[in-house]
């Protein structure tokens, strides 16, 4: 059906051919709109011609009756013309184009009638000559006009150009009596030039489509793969996470074990290389959840003083060890913004990182203000800059300028570049001011929130320090499938002096408890290679052991599993989960079952 239109244009066939359905549909809704234009433009072009009968006195009522019946004709084809539109979205494109496109054929010719309709009058009784020219001239603008507007389906021109040319062409001999060996031969070359020039239209419009067609499969072709790749990380997490998982957990327990003053260096090297695993994994799986759509966006009242008091707490130990003066500028609390909570707080994380990262010496400014309506948060650094040619790139993903590789070889380039999309999910804008070798200044810019509404803050608890050479004492209960991270999940607990049972499926956990073993701490590993499910495991445990604390550990965001233990308040870590959160952690369950 939808090659139709192919079928009856002869011309350019092979290329319509290629066009989809909705392309071709396209190209109809083109051509009908012109010759709904055609319809109403008959009353304005008889109207000079009417009076110029009158004032020579000639009887213009076959032209008043041509103008008044294309009128009440013009009406008729726009009702056709919305019941049209209606059907393009109603129908499929190919339905569409079967059901429409024999009628379209038919006001075609239509149309050439009514064009020719005048010199078929003419043609009865003798006219002036300088009359009958002026028409001839105006019925071959207007079919000049259709050559470019009404060419998108030739086989509509066509129509419309035997029946309103093709028939003046004839009858120029009846019209132009005395004059027609001069008319006619004009009006002959005039058909071979204009059906060119039709021809020529056609192609471009046919070129247009197709080139739309193909950038449209490109750009779908584009976000397949980038959603593909997306649902790949996203998938993949839980793989990607368990061996820096590990990884953490054994520098602990070397460092625990190992005193000695020479492997102090190399430990702490192996730390800041885990972090900058762990950051580079979290940046990209950040990423990645955004452009999937994993990530809901919930806009509501922000009140932004509060998240700068967190983020600076986050980030003062940090600076104090640098000698980097970090100072704070709040609004006084009047700063509520209309946002989603976790995609600012993420945000202003990654923009109090990169400042500090690319600072050696001087100062890092938080700040918020007011601007035009709405709240700017702005991050000011005394680092090293950005060049200009590079400032249009920075919130590209992997992207770092050159001086940033020489001064910090941990960065990975996607913290401004989830910057830039958590503001366009949130309808925020960004952007920076930066000169080279003086510091830069970012911005975030946010709608201001109504004071009157509620505000929230998302706060988030801060591991305490490792506590030196404070052992813990208590049995601990860990479930992974995993044997390098049973391994290391032994090692680190043994380490600070926990009694620690490290199982990989739910019948050797009950095994274990059928021995006698009476965990005061139990953590599940969600994705189980036996096919069980984690927390359904972990449920089952704490209700065989209800003195015992329990937490649900995961490499996966966006888990239906993961969503329901939280929504049931259970505790849900995320892998690689950092050694100094994990004894904070246990500390507090040990607590609570008196053995700290």
């Amino acid at each position: 059906m939808a090659k139709l239109i192919a079928k009856s244009a002869r011309q350019g066939a092979g290329s319509l051919s290629e066009i989809s359905a909705s392309g071709q549909l396209r190209l109809l809704d083109l051509s009908f709109a012109r010759i709904v234009l055609g319809f109403s433009l008959f009353p304005v072009v008889a109207t000079p011609f009417i009076v110029w009968l009158y004032q020579i006195g000639r009887s213009a009522v076959p032209f008043w009756t041509w103008a008044g019946c294309f009128s009440l004709v013009a009406l008729l084809v726009k009702l056709l013309f919305n019941r049209f539109k209606a059907d393009c979205t109603r129908l499929d494109a190919e339905q569409a184009i079967s059901h429409w496109l024999p009628r379209v054929h038919g006001l075609a010719l239509v149309y050439g009638f009514g064009l020719s309709l005048p010199i078929v009058i003419m043609s009865c009784a003798p006219y002036p000559f300088e009359f009958a020219i002026l028409f001839l001239v105006t019925s071959a603008s207007i079919v000049a006009g259709n050559a470019t507007h009404q060419s998108p389906v030739l086989s509509c021109f066509k129509r419309f150009f035997a029946a309103g040319w093709g028939i003046t062409t004839i009858l120029i001999p009846w019209v132009f009596p005395e004059h027609w060996p001069y008319v006619m031969p004009l009006t002959a070359l005039y058909i071979f030039s204009i059906y060119k020039h039709a021809i020529l239209v056609h192609r471009f419009f046919l070129q247009q489509i197709l080139l739309e067609q193909g950038y449209r499969q490109a750009k779908e072709e584009a976000e397949a793969a980038l959603y593909a790749k997306n649902r790949f990380l996203t998938t993949a997490a839980h793989d990607l996470r368990q061996p820096v998982h590990a990884m953490g957990f054994l520098i602990e327990s070397i460092s625990r074990r190992n005193r000695a003053a020479e492997l102090r260096p190399a430990l702490q090297d192996l730390r800041q290389s885990v972090q900058s695993v762990t950051q580079m994994f979290n940046s990209l799986l950040d990423l990645s959840k955004i452009e999937l759509g994993a990530q809901p966006v919930k806009l509501q009242p922000v009140a932004i003083d509060p998240l700068m008091t967190d983020i600076a707490t986050l980030f003062r130990e940090e600076a104090q060890a640098r000698t980097i003066d970090l100072r704070v500028r709040t609004s006084g609390g009047k700063a509520l913004v209309n946002a989603d909570p976790l995609l600012l707080r993420q945000s202003m994380i990654n923009l109090m990182q990169n400042a500090l990262r690319y600072t050696q010496r001087g100062g890092v400014l938080m700040a918020v203000r007011r601007r035009a309506g709405q709240w700017q948060f702005e991050v000011w650094d005394t680092g090293v800059g950005i060049a200009q040619a590079d400032q249009q790139r920075v919130y590209s993903p992997f992207f770092r300028p050159e001086h940033a590789w020489r001064i910090d070889n941990a960065g990975h380039g996607l913290g401004l570049a989830v910057v830039a999309r958590c503001a366009d999910l949130m309808g925020a804008s960004q952007g920076l001011n930066s000169h080279e070798g003086r510091g830069s200044r970012f911005w975030l810019r946010l709608p201001a929130a109504e004071t009157g509404e509620r505000r929230l803050a998302v706060r988030e608890t801060l591991p305490l320090a490792l506590g030196g050479d404070t052992r813990l004492h208590g049995r601990c209960l860990v479930v992974d499938d995993e044997p390098q991270v049973r391994s290391a999940w032994e090692a680190l607990l043994c380490a600070w002096g926990i009694s620690a049972v490290c199982v990989a499926s739910a019948g050797e956990a009950f095994a274990e408890l059928d021995a006698g073993f009476a965990p005061d701490a139990i953590f599940c590993d969600q994705r189980l290679r036996s096919g069980e499910s984690g927390f359904e495991l972990l449920q089952a445990l704490l209700e065989r052991c209800p003195e015992a604390a329990g937490a649900m550990i995961s490499g996966e965001f966006d888990s239906p599993a993961l969503a329901q233990a939280e929504q049931e308040g259970y505790l849900v870590l995320h892998k690689p989960l950092e050694p100094e959160a994990l004894y904070t952690l246990l500390r507090q369950f040990l607590s609570e079952t008196g053995k700290v």
